[in-house]
């Protein structure tokens, strides 16, 4: 059993990556693979709408010029699928918006590749417009078909510095029980 997270943020190692981290070392302690992916300096454009993936039914994006398969092909290997973005104008980061817009046309165009998968957003917030961005991840799960976990509250952790937000007690609190609660559902998900 493996599960993908990727950080969308655009400092390596900041705040998203941290919150992250922690729900990674919960699944860990269950026994479950993970890998973190950060997208920091990678090269993903946004969706062209040329629909080119529903005519190749390949599970891949006609766009080859960047990164943006070898995320989806991520993806589509993992049972379950972490984003982790921080909060810009209340909303994704551009890299997470990317693929999650591109591998939400992937999918679709080859059947539902992630079905039934296990999928949950962790947000880095400094002050507002965390619950958009949480939102925004959320709405590519459920249009995927993927399964969210829930946690003891919204997967959104407070910090505007580096390290800020290990001093949200909250937050981390609440990583942690998405943590146990998504292996929990990989678990139920694999029998």
């Amino acid at each position: 059993m493996k599960v993908v997270a990727f950080n969308g943020s655009a400092r390596k190692g900041g705040n998203t990556a941290i919150l992250l981290g922690y729900v990674l070392r919960e699944l860990e302690a269950e026994g479950i693979e993970t890998e973190l992916v950060e997208l920091t300096g990678a090269r993903i454009h946004g969706c062209l709408a040329c629909r080119e993936c529903s005519a190749n039914k390949d599970r891949r994006c006609a766009q080859t010029k960047d990164e943006g398969n070898v995320f989806i092909e991520k993806m589509a290997s993992a049972d379950g699928i972490l984003l982790g973005s921080p909060t810009y104008v209340t909303d994704v980061s551009p890299e997470i918006k990317a693929l999650i817009d591109r591998a939400c046309m992937v999918s679709g165009a080859n059947g539902g590749i992630f079905r039934r998968k296990v999928g949950a957003g962790v947000v880095a917030v400094r002050r507002a417009g965390a619950i958009h961005a949480f939102d925004t991840l959320n709405h590519f799960f459920l249009i995927t078909e993927m399964i969210i976990p829930g946690s003891t509250y919204w997967n959104i952790g407070i910090g505007r510095e580096i390290g800020d937000v290990e001093r949200d007690e909250e937050g981390i609190r609440t990583m942690k029980v998405l943590g146990r609660n998504m292996a929990w559902l990989l678990k139920q998900t694999a029998q």
